[in-house]
């Protein structure tokens, strides 16, 4: 089985690489709607932790650029994953009536232990004639959470700054599209952002080290894996890809205390975004029942993630000339640690 080396960026592409691959398409064994059900159940923290983790870094300071000034800031966020999140109830996912069902009570999230948990899948379909009862059981793979050092989902940029006249500031942050795996995988974000400086509106507060601006941030993530053709084994595929898109947006007021070395800056705001998730190709599984075993054709469900929750950020930056050095931590939905570094001119 195919693995891709864990990156900070490639978190959902380590997903369709070892979890589909191990697995967890299975789930589209069951009904459209029960599958669905299991892989959002499955995929929540992660994709929720992504979109907070998304939203943040966006700022080290109030103060903007003078005209033309600009910034390169290389940054990395990480949201934490509480630990209630890390198990999903499998009746209340599911709910009554399922055609997926499990001994067990709860199973990992994707940001979960690592412990697969195993599921049956029952169908009537005709046979012949004659309405049958068909079967087939599945192991959802466990969570990744293992993989990193603390319980956190990362993100990554590279931001720019420049400063434009009106004391207004644009940032762009991206990572170039990148391609990786045997059967089309590939990679790529970018955001924009615009802060602006409101200092004057206050009076005589622009003579002090103080500045205040607000910021609206936009940000779009995509990823693509293919998982290739499997012909072996209670599901069969053709084509198979997974394609995951994502987009963040935050709106902040922010505040900060600009000293010649030491700077503090905090902000309050609301952050939102959403996700969907699809699987495309060809899928078809087999059944067992009492006289052998049959094939049917399965429709992959696609998914909506949403995620809302208004947030308080406070940190501290270090200026040594136009190198800087900054961290910051939010209050959200999934708290977030930011930290990275800046090269600042003007």
């Amino acid at each position: 089985m195919k693995k891709i080396t864990l990156s900070l960026l490639t978190i959902f592409s380590l997903v369709f690489s070892t979890k589909a691959q191990d697995g967890f398409e299975q789930a589209i064994l069951g009904n459209t709607k029960d599958a669905g059900n299991l892989i959002q159940a499955y995929f929540n923290p992660g994709i929720e932790g992504s979109i907070n983790s998304m939203n943040s870094g966006w700022y080290h300071t109030a103060k903007v650029h003078k005209k033309f000034g600009f910034d390169i800031t290389i940054g990395l966020n990480g949201s934490f994953i509480g630990s209630e999140k890390e198990t999903f109830n499998i009746q209340q996912a599911l709910g009554p009536g399922s055609s997926i069902t499990s001994t067990s009570t709860t199973a990992s999230t994707f940001a979960g232990p690592d412990t697969p948990t195993t599921f049956t899948v029952s169908r009537t379909i005709d046979i012949g004639g004659t309405p049958q009862v068909v079967t087939a059981d599945f192991e959802l793979p466990g969570g990744i959470i293992s993989d990193f050092p603390i319980k956190a989902i990362p993100t990554y940029a590279v931001q720019v700054g420049l400063g434009l006249p009106y004391k207004f500031e644009v940032m762009a942050r991206f990572f170039p599209e990148t391609k990786f795996g045997d059967d089309g995988g590939k990679i790529n974000m970018f955001g924009i952002g615009l802060k602006k400086e409101i200092t004057s509106w206050f009076g005589p507060l622009d003579k002090l080290p103080l500045h205040v601006s607000l910021l609206a941030a936009y940000t779009n993530l995509d990823v693509k894996y293919g998982f290739g053709s499997q012909t072996t084994g209670a599901l069969t595929v053709q084509n198979g890809a997974g394609e995951f898109g994502l987009s963040a947006f935050s709106f902040q007021a922010i505040a900060s205390l600009n000293f010649p070395i030491i700077n503090v800056f905090g902000g309050i705001g609301y952050n939102t975004g959403n996700a969907d998730l699809r699987m495309v190709g060809t899928y078809t599984g087999t059944f067992n029942h009492a006289g052998g075993t049959e094939q049917v054709a399965l429709t992959p469900p696609s998914l909506e993630f949403k995620s809302s929750s208004f947030n308080t950020t406070i940190g501290a930056r270090i200026s040594l000339g136009f190198f800087k050095l900054f961290g910051s931590y939010s209050l959200q939905d999934y708290n977030t640690v930011n930290a990275g570094i800046a090269f600042s001119f003007r």
